[in-house]
């Protein structure tokens, strides 16, 4: 079962940004595609942004044009949130899927609030 570990969450003001990193204990070349989803408070989770393992990027609606996910090595995926909004409250948790399996890291709180 492969780990993912995601850090960089926090507190920020509305327009601010963060880069929320995620470590995989298995080269990310192995799935279908590494992506990042976030669950609000009562809300289901939902997906943010995936990059699978061509490069090739897609992204929720709500977030295109302000978050962008990369890959740095085989071990490390990225994502830029810039002008955050209070919307954009929630956990974030990295994921790995290899066809119908996921695997999901344990989550980083991000809020933005002034």
């Amino acid at each position: 079962q492969v780990q993912l570990v995601e850090s960089g969450g926090g507190l920020v003001q509305p327009g601010g940004s963060l880069r929320l990193s995620c470590a995989t204990s298995e080269s990310i070349f192995n799935f279908n595609a590494i992506g990042w989803f976030r669950q609000a408070s009562g809300k289901q989770r939902e997906l943010v942004a995936t990059i699978n393992v061509g490069g090739q990027t897609d992204y929720a609606d709500s977030v295109k044009g302000r978050f962008t996910i990369s890959r740095e090595g085989a071990n490390m995926v990225f994502l830029q949130m810039n002008n955050l909004g209070p919307e954009d409250t929630a956990v974030y948790y990295c994921n790995a899927r290899l066809m119908s399996r996921n695997s999901w890291g344990q989550g980083a709180q991000v809020a933005v609030s002034s």
